[in-house]
């Protein structure tokens, strides 16, 4: 029996999907993912990069001088998400049967109510729509009737809305929102020479107008405050990224006669990287931000980070124009080896072997590619993916990020190099996306493809198996040279929960 009849194939073309691609994503989805093999877990003593105070210092300057001589850079922010998940313990407690908190997360939510940014708005709806204060319904013990001016349409919708537009923090006389914060970090650490600072933002296509309308009230706001001219593009997921489903017996699941689809997961992004447009792109989670009196530290180590890759990035694309125009000598090859080795982090037993030409062609190959610099924070029981040097299949080890499930926990050497881990990952990248000789490099040459995630769902009562692309800074970034440098856990603030707001780096 066909997996594809010719209404799929109609609906494959809509999207932009091949149909070898379609084919692909049954494969995975029916036999899953292998795991990845590793060599170690990075730590500080053999990748993980814990800069002195005078390099530091050294790394601020060379951002600087990149910025002076005209380098362009832009902020690549993933902003689609709804941030349903964040209130999923007050959902809990709306839907549930009980009528007064019955945990110390939703008495710690209401017993705390006015340090949220949010609270004046939401005290406003509640007076619109039930004619009395927050405090007032508190009292009377209307504690469902505030959260659901909170988060149902009929207050405030924030159960709806994506993060980017949820007021975040208090500032004097006003809020911010995630989006405003972002826009006020790039102000700070990616002023272009002439004064413009490029951010992009990934969105929903249900938000964007939602979007577009609150950067155009606060853009100008923005400017006049930090002296900027601010040049903010939006985009949405591609079609052409979503991934096909299948049932628990491994058929492709259709729903109302046609292929059914779901977005493909964060590592659909490399597709919208792919299309910026800029020597150097950041990149940062949405709800990773602070208030500006918060924002030192995390300003600081965003310059540094940029100057680790500009400098590595120079040295790099001197390596390949010299390799470019002959081999090396003896001497040379040494120098760029030990770059190779000691900079990246990337270990191949055979160079010995090889002849100079050979090994001109192996450095060439390995540093004319896409090169990021990654922070890394101290584990301190926050959830996320991890550093880990990985074997790669020309026989290489290199730096690269993982989650959990792409590792065989059940091998005990696997799972004790897990648990003996240091650092994880928090998202806080700075990517060069170009060529030694300025040209774009095509991103989506360098993507694992046989890296990703698999998850159980439901559609209509049916089980579904449904499939995410190698994630953005996993499996999609999975054949770049990578820098991991370690920075401090003040520098890693996100917001999961809406209690998280709570926390002093989140309160002026």
């Amino acid at each position: 029996m066909s997996d594809i009849n010719k209404s799929d194939l109609e609906t494959l073309r809509e999207r932009g999907i091949s149909e070898e691609e379609f084919n692909e994503q049954l494969e995975m989805l029916r036999n899953g993912y292998p795991f990845l093999k590793i060599a170690a877990a990075a730590t500080t003593n053999n990748c993980i990069k814990r800069l002195s105070p005078d390099m530091q210092t050294t790394a601020v300057e060379l951002w600087k001088e990149f910025l002076s001589k005209g380098g362009s850079v832009m902020k690549l922010v993933p902003a689609s998400g709804a941030a349903s998940r964040m209130f999923k313990n007050l959902f809990a407690f709306l839907n549930g049967k009980k009528d007064t908190p019955d945990n110390d997360f939703i008495r710690t939510f209401f017993d705390n109510i006015e340090k949220y940014a949010f609270f004046n708005i939401l005290n406003s709806m509640a007076v619109r729509v039930y004619s009395k204060s927050v405090h007032t319904l508190i009292g009377e013990k209307r504690y469902k009737d505030v959260i659901a001016i909170l988060l149902g349409k009929e207050g405030l919708n924030y159960g709806k809305l994506p993060k980017a537009l949820l007021e975040f923090h208090k500032t004097m006389g006003a809020t911010r929102t995630p989006l405003e914060e972002q826009l006020a970090e790039g102000a700070q650490t990616a002023k272009s020479k002439n004064g413009t600072v490029n951010v992009h933002f990934t969105v929903s296509e249900e938000h964007l107008p939602l979007v577009k309308m609150k950067i155009e009230e606060k853009k100008r706001v923005l400017e006049n405050r930090y002296g900027v001219k601010y040049n903010v593009t939006l985009s949405v997921q591609k079609p052409s990224t979503d991934t096909v489903c299948v049932t628990a017996d491994g058929v492709p699941f259709h729903k109302e006669g046609k292929l059914f689809f779901r977005p493909g997961g964060h590592g659909s992004l490399i597709e919208n990287l792919n299309d910026l447009d800029a020597d150097i792109v950041f990149i940062k989670n949405i709800d990773n931000v602070v208030p500006d009196n918060q924002r030192d530290i995390s300003n600081h180590f965003k310059q540094i980070a940029g100057g680790v890759l500009a400098g590595a990035k120079h040295k790099a694309d001197e390596y390949c124009r010299r390799i470019e125009k002959g081999t090396p000598s003896a001497e040379e090859l040494e120098e760029m080896l030990h770059f190779v080795r000691e900079v990246l982090c990337i270990t191949h037993d055979k160079c010995d072997e090889m002849q100079p030409d050979q090994v001109a062609s192996y450095i060439f190959a390995k540093l004319n590619r896409p090169m990021r610099v990654c922070g890394m924070v101290k584990n301190e029981g926050e959830p996320g993916g991890g550093p880990y040097l990985v074997y790669n299949a020309d026989g290489t080890v290199s730096p690269q990020i993982l989650e959990s499930v792409q590792l065989d926990t059940s091998d005990h050497k696997i799972a004790d190099l897990v648990k003996h881990a240091s650092h994880f990952n928090p998202v806080d990248l700075v990517c060069a996306i170009r060529d030694f000789k300025g040209r774009k490099f095509q991103l989506t040459d360098y993507v694992d493809r046989s890296t990703g995630f698999l998850s159980d769902k439901s559609v209509d009562g049916i089980e579904i198996k449904a499939l995410e692309r190698p994630g953005l800074w996993n499996g999609a970034m999975s054949d770049w040279n990578t820098i991991f440098i370690e920075v401090p856990v003040e520098t890693f603030n996100p917001v999961k929960t809406v209690n998280d707001l709570l926390r002093s780096t989140h309160q002026i």
